[in-house]
């Protein structure tokens, strides 16, 4: 009987979340932005998610003007879509209305070269691709194994390490992006501009001042701080409450 509810309540909050995201939709396509991230976030709040939900809510404070939210529910759209081209296009018209103009240190060398083939797909992506590579493999050893002809037994096994070497390549490059995804850790500047300390404390002299919208990464946290780092590299500590961590 638990059971039972426990599935009726869930379809219940599936329909709920489904009929408040659809009236944000009007809401918003009535200019009611305001209205519209309410029935947005309240769709967050019944513990529902998706990259369509996060870019509306990005839209709907891009319209508003609203720097920090904006950039930060495009990058959290982007996170669960990465695909996307529409996501990543309006997050650069947003990335306009920032301040800080920080510039990214370009990679060299062989780790440009990983990073950049790697960042072809998303981890899932290049998984199911070595589940076709896989599969091709075990279909080559099948006929390897059956064909009766020489030739053909010869086209079978060379045919057979040629999968197996890009089933490898695309293992490698999923367990790559894998481990690059989770030890990322982008966060947004929501504070309108905020000191960045050399050391994790109040009396620590300030480096330099980030503003409103500025992405940087997290390194470390130490009580209510956290080290970040921004795209030109350059490192400091900032109060954990100025930032909003995306993942």
């Amino acid at each position: 009987m638990k059971k039972i509810i426990y599935i009726f309540l869930l379809i219940s909050q599936v329909f709920w979340a489904q009929d408040a995201f659809e009236k944000g939709n009007q809401l918003y396509q009535k200019e009611n932005y305001t209205a519209a991230i309410n029935n947005y976030e309240s769709v967050l709040a019944n513990g529902q998610q998706s990259a369509e939900l996060y870019f509306n809510l990005g839209n709907c404070y891009y319209k508003l003007n609203k720097v920090a939210p904006a950039i930060y529910n495009y990058e959290k759209a982007l996170v669960l879509y990465p695909e996307d081209v529409d996501i990543a296009n309006n997050l650069k018209f947003a990335q306009k209305l920032t301040i800080d103009e920080v510039k990214e240190v370009p990679k060299v060398g062989f780790a440009k070269l990983l990073r950049d083939f790697t960042a072809i797909y998303h981890y899932n992506t290049w998984a199911w691709i070595s589940v076709v590579f896989g599969l091709l493999f075990l279909g080559f050893f099948i006929g390897y194994y059956f064909s009766p002809a020489t030739l053909s037994k010869r086209i079978f096994f060379f045919g057979m390490f040629v999968w197996i070497l890009f089933l490898l390549i695309s293992v490698g490059a999923a367990i790559f992006e894998k481990n690059h995804f989770v030890n990322e850790r982008p966060a947004i500047v929501f504070a309108e501009a905020t000191e960045v300390k050399s050391e994790p404390q109040k009396a620590s002299p300030a480096t330099f001042v980030v503003h409103e919208g500025t992405k940087v990464f997290v390194e470390e946290t130490l009580g209510k701080w956290k080290k970040i780092q921004l795209t030109d590299g350059t490192e400091g500590w900032i109060e954990s409450a100025a930032i909003r961590e995306v993942k």
